[in-house]
């Protein structure tokens, strides 16, 4: 009889570990209260990169996901979930800028990531700003359309058995010594299970708390931009060199990085911002006047396009900045899969894998529970079991 896995959440992450769960022959459930991908995935720009990692536990995940991707795109069909490999470029404005830079690549090549330093940016994408001292070219960088790649990943853990249910959940039920047996719901069912896993992006903290198993993930809005629909005229993912230590950075404050890159529709998305500010959804016109005014700074063409409009969402972010992957030592049977920040979309394929390596107690996939000891939760854990 095999294990009873309930997934919670429908998003990118929730996907990818039903995916993985379902292919490793697991009798799997995913629910979720809203539409598949219609949390945080609906909200992201697909992005899957090495080129903004850190070496360490992030940046060994990306690695393994960047391997996964490729593979679900042979298993699923790359077209289904629009994967394209397109690279992406990474620009300094001033030559100190540069030399940081290429110290950071330098430091991912060391950690077996691909790089290409480039002296001529503007051979690289014609349309960029004159007199860009450098930049380093990451060939390994790709795009999915994140709506699309959760549904794919949904659909086949379907075919392989999977369950796609409705519902919000309020809490577990356990054993006396407390293992987990069931997920309770809004509605007063009961969903059996041996393990839940709790991949409820920006809600993670909340249904960790309801599943007596609290940690600490909290949300950091974002806005993105939307250009009308153009010829080919951005070829990579292209970023400015400030966009790493943003996303590194626990500032509670505003924070802007110009990020650029197409579509296969057309329009060009414009990021990135990072503010800790809640829940609250306002649209703040100064941020986006802001984003805009940087991405025409990078790219002077855009002064004469068209908005069409403006789209925000939550990041789920932990307070070291790394995914929480792995069993909860405090609630036998609870599997946490949260806490991606903005890179999620990226992580997913791994964390999928990862999380069903746990739930074997063997290797997946890749992904070896053994070599990533720095996502566990514990990390966050008192010797009491009370989060710090």
């Amino acid at each position: 009889m095999s294990l009873k896995v309930v997934v919670v959440g429908a998003g990118v992450v929730g996907a990818a570990s039903a995916f993985h769960a379902a292919s490793a022959g697991l009798d799997v459930t995913v629910i979720d209260r809203g539409p598949v991908g219609a949390g945080t995935t609906s909200r992201g720009e697909g992005n899957v990169l090495l080129s903004d990692k850190e070496p360490g536990p992030e940046l060994d995940l990306a690695r393994l996901s960047r391997t996964l991707w490729d593979e679900a795109g042979e298993e699923l069909g790359s077209e289904s979930f629009e994967l394209e490999a397109k690279g992406g470029l990474v620009v300094a404005s001033t030559e100190e800028g540069l030399a940081a830079l290429r110290e950071f690549a330098a430091r991912q090549n060391a950690a077996g990531v691909r790089i290409e330093p480039v002296d001529h940016v503007r051979d690289v994408e014609p349309h960029l700003a004159p007199g860009l001292p450098g930049g380093v070219h990451y060939p390994q960088d790709a795009q999915v359309q994140p709506v699309l790649a959760a549904a794919a990943l949904l659909r086949a853990a379907v075919r392989r058995g999977g369950r796609l249910h409705s519902g919000e959940v309020v809490g577990a039920e356990t054993t006396r010594d407390g293992r987990v047996t069931g997920v309770r719901t809004a509605a007063g069912e009961v969903l059996p299970c041996d393990a839940v896993v709790n991949a409820a992006g920006t809600w993670g903290g909340e249904v960790g708390r309801r599943l007596g198993a609290p940690i600490e993930v909290l949300p950091r809005r974002g806005f993105v931009l939307v250009t009308e629909p153009l010829p080919p005229m951005v070829r990579h993912k292209v970023y400015s060199a400030d966009y790493v230590a943003n996303v590194a950075s626990s500032d509670a404050g505003l924070e802007t990085s110009c990020v650029v890159e197409g579509t296969r529709g057309g329009t060009i998305l414009i990021g990135a911002s990072r503010e800790r500010v809640g829940f609250d959804r306002t649209l703040n016109t100064a941020v986006l006047a802001r984003l805009a005014a940087q991405a025409c700074r990078l790219f002077p063409f855009l002064r004469g396009v068209h908005l069409i409009r403006a789209y925000r969402g939550f990041r789920p972010y932990c307070p070291d900045h790394l995914p929480v992957i792995g069993p909860d030592p405090r609630v036998p049977g609870v599997v946490h899969a949260c806490g991606h920040e903005g890179a999620g979309i990226g992580l997913a394929p791994a964390t999928g894998a990862l999380v069903t390596a746990h739930l074997l107690g063997r290797p997946w996939r890749g992904a070896d529970p053994a070599a990533h000891t720095g996502l566990l939760p514990d990390r966050f854990l008192t010797f009491g079991g009370t989060p710090q």
